[in-house]
């Protein structure tokens, strides 16, 4: 199963990038194949990825086209453009 972490700082201040990547290096074991952030006001989650399923193409966190969305999970989403 994958690792998800995140922060958020309700004063709208963006979270410290560095506390957020010693958040995701703690569950690094739990997704050893890859590593990502996401950073928004005072919202940041980081990811760690265990390739399982869609191994080329299952880079997190994933943000619609128009950025407006972005999302952290583990699973999968379908009818996905």
């Amino acid at each position: 199963m994958c690792g998800i972490a995140g922060i958020i700082n309700f004063s709208g201040v963006t979270p410290d990038k560095s506390l957020l990547t010693k958040m995701t290096n703690i569950i690094e074991h739990r997704g050893p194949d890859g590593a990502g952030d996401y950073f928004s006001g005072g919202v940041a989650f980081g990811h760690r990825r265990l390739s399982i399923i869609d191994i080329a193409g299952g880079h997190q966190p994933m943000t619609t086209s128009d950025e407006r969305v972005s999302i952290s999970y583990n699973g999968e989403i379908y009818n996905f453009p």
